[in-house]
C-alpha cells in the first residue's frame, strides 16, 4: 500500500530536491564563468595579435611589386560583374557581411579540428589577399593566425571594391598567367569585362589550385570546377538553374578556342 507522500510503485519519484537545483544552478553558474573567462581571454589575445601584425596600409605597393616581379599591369582592371559574382559564390559567399572573417567557417574549422574530421576551410577573400601579399609561401600555423589579423585589417582598411580589385592582380590562375587581365585574355582572348559567365566560372574556380585545376593542361578539372562554380552560382540566386545548365553546354574548347588573341 502507498504511503501519503511516495510515489506508485513502478512510477518515477518527485521532482530533484532543492539541494539538487542548488547544484544545479551552482554548475551552471561556474560554467558561464567558464565562457566569459574564456571570451576576454580570446578579446585580449586578439588585441594583441593586432597589435603585433603589421599595418595593411602597403597594400597596394605589396601588390604593385607583385605584378612587376611577374610581369602582370598595375593596377590591374577593377573585378567586372560576372567574375566577381562568380568568386564571391564560390569562395566567400559572405564577403559583403563579415568582418574579414567568417565566424561560421572558424566554428566550423574548430569542430573539425576537435572531431578530427579534418579542416573544411573557411578562408576568407581578406585572408586569401593577406596570405598572398603578406605571408606568401608560409604553410604554417603561424601564418594562418596572422592572417586572421591581417584580413580585419584589410576589410576596415579598403572597400570591396578595392579589395576584390587587388585580389584580381595578384591571383595566380595557371599556365603561367597572373592576375585577371592576363587570364582573361590567355585563356579566352577576351578582356575581363567581356567574359561570358562560363568563363568567368572557369576562371574563378581556378584560385584554389590553378596548377592541378588548368583547363589547357587538364581539361577534366577545369571542367569539373567550372561545374562546381556554376553550382555555387545558382545556390546564391546570381543564375538560375536552367542558364547553368545551358552554359555548361558549351564545350571547353569553344571557351578556351581564342586563347591570347586580345594580346598587343
Amino acid at each position: 500500500m502507498t504511503q501519503p507522500g511516495q510515489a506508485p510503485y513502478g512510477q518515477p519519484g518527485r521532482a530533484p530536491t532543492s539541494a539538487g537545483r542548488r547544484l544545479a544552478l551552482r554548475a551552471a553558474s561556474r560554467l558561464g564563468l567558464t565562457l566569459v573567462a574564456l571570451v576576454i581571454v580570446g578579446a585580449l589575445a586578439f588585441g594583441l595579435l593586432m597589435l603585433v601584425t603589421p599595418s595593411t596600409d602597403n597594400a597596394r605597393q605589396l601588390a604593385r611589386t607583385f605584378d612587376l616581379e611577374h610581369g602582370a599591369p598595375y593596377p590591374g582592371v577593377g573585378a567586372p560583374y560576372r567574375f566577381a559574382t562568380a568568386l564571391q559564390a564560390t569562395e566567400d559567399h559572405r564577403f559583403a557581411e563579415e568582418p574579414g572573417v567568417d565566424p561560421v567557417a572558424i566554428v566550423r574549422v574548430a569542430y573539425g579540428f576537435v572531431t578530427r574530421k579534418g579542416d573544411e576551410g573557411g578562408a576568407t577573400l581578406y585572408q586569401q589577399l593577406a596570405k598572398m601579399l603578406y605571408t606568401p609561401g608560409r604553410m604554417t600555423p603561424t601564418a594562418e593566425v596572422e592572417q586572421v589579423a591581417l584580413a580585419v585589417k584589410l576589410k576596415y582598411s579598403y572597400s570591396g571594391t578595392e579589395i576584390l580589385r587587388l585580389y584580381s592582380d595578384v591571383a595566380y590562375f595557371g599556365h603561367g598567367f597572373y592576375g585577371l587581365a592576363d587570364a582573361s585574355c590567355g585563356y579566352f582572348g577576351v578582356r575581363p569585362g567581356s567574359m561570358s559567365w562560363p568563363q568567368a566560372a572557369l576562371l574563378a574556380g581556378l584560385v584554389q589550385a590553378p596548377t592541378t585545376d588548368d583547363p589547357i593542361d587538364n581539361p577534366a578539372a577545369g571542367l569539373a570546377r567550372e561545374q562546381h562554380v556554376m553550382g555555387r552560382l545558382v545556390a546564391v540566386g546570381a543564375i538560375s538553374q536552367a542558364d547553368a545548365a545551358s552554359y555548361l553546354r558549351t564545350p571547353l574548347s569553344t571557351l578556351l578556342a581564342h586563347a591570347g588573341a586580345c594580346r598587343g
